[in-house]
């Protein structure tokens, strides 16, 4: 059966949809899985979401994709992603980068090993392990996969751990038009998005407290970025809903972080319309295609991008030193 990590991929589900002559009739469906709960899951096909009930589930497993994308593509993608979200301090072994951030975001404080290292494999590694601790800081190195996978099996012999899986997510632009699950009404309809070329204060508090605080090096990461819009949503004069959008990768990337809808405010569309204007922002200054990432585990999110047309491009891995 399937797992909580298989959300997010493609899967193949063989269902009972009636009983004919004291048998059970099957039907086989295939799809992106987008939510998995103890009664249902939700898959994207390509005639539209289906929604199964756990009791109806006669055989389910994950399939292959239909075409994975090619090391160059993984590497531009992985180089736009940096460029979106830049750390302060920075470092080369070869073609591998070294980022530090004051421990904010693992992002902005891992080694992004894509590339030649210009040095063996191993010593590659080490030369990360040194500059981690120069710092002061736990080693940690993003694997994209599978062009990472090498890399990943140096780590597994050292017995480096591994963080929950990551889903680089993509669309191209201009995204479809969208409705909340079940076809209900959007109740904030009227809500304005404001885009600034600078976030409030409100808007770095709500980041603080989702990213654990917000040390100087986290202002850089989120405003040394040429071409970044700031999205806020008041309602009755209280800032309810976040985002951030960023242009890089020569002009084809519109890289979307931090949509952050305040408890009270959730299930409204917020989160929606955040990501649609900051998509036209980006497709009015040539980007091209969009980009998220996002936790596996995090299925909600996972399913709210799923219907604004992004699928999984590749995952990666954040790799965490032994103590």
């Amino acid at each position: 059966m399937l797992r909580q990590q298989d959300v997010g991929h493609r899967i193949v589900v063989r269902r009972i949809v009636g009983i004919r002559e004291g048998r059970p009739q099957f039907s086989d469906a295939l799809g992106e899985l987008v939510e998995l709960s103890e009664t249902h899951l939700t898959l994207a096909t390509a005639q539209g979401p289906l929604r199964v009930p756990v009791a109806q589930v006669h055989r389910a497993k994950r399939v292959p994709p239909t075409r994975r994308p090619t090391a160059s593509a993984v590497v531009a993608l992985e180089r736009a992603a940096d460029e979106a979200w830049p750390a302060p301090t920075r470092g080369r072994l070869g073609d591998w980068l070294l980022r530090s951030a004051e421990g904010w975001t693992g992002r902005a404080n891992s080694a992004l090993p894509i590339g030649d290292p210009d040095r063996p494999l191993a010593a590659a590694v080490d030369a990360v392990e040194r500059w981690y601790a120069e710092r002061g800081q736990p080693a940690l190195i993003n694997t994209p996969l599978p062009l990472a996978a090498p890399v990943g099996a140096e780590l597994d012999a050292r017995g480096w751990g591994t963080r929950p899986p990551t889903l680089v997510q993509t669309a191209p632009l201009p995204l479809p038009a969208s409705t909340p699950a079940g076809g209900q009404a959007d109740g904030w309809s009227s809500a304005v998005v404001e885009l600034a070329t600078a976030p409030s204060d409100e808007w770095l508090a709500i980041a603080a407290g989702r990213k654990g605080g917000l040390p100087d090096a986290a202002r850089h990461v989120l405003t040394a970025v040429d071409q970044v819009r700031f999205a806020h949503v008041y309602a009755e004069g209280t800032l309810v809903a976040v985002g951030r959008g960023t242009v890089t990768g020569q002009g084809r990337w519109l890289g979307l972080s931090l949509i952050e809808v305040l408890p009270a405010a959730r299930r409204q569309g917020l989160a929606r319309r955040v990501i649609h204007e900051l998509a036209s922002w980006g497709v009015s200054g040539g980007a091209t295609h969009a980009f998220l990432q996002v936790e596996q585990r995090n299925t909600a999110a996972v399913a709210l991008y799923q219907r604004l047309g992004l699928v999984t491009h590749h995952t990666y891995l954040t790799r965490v030193a032994p103590n």
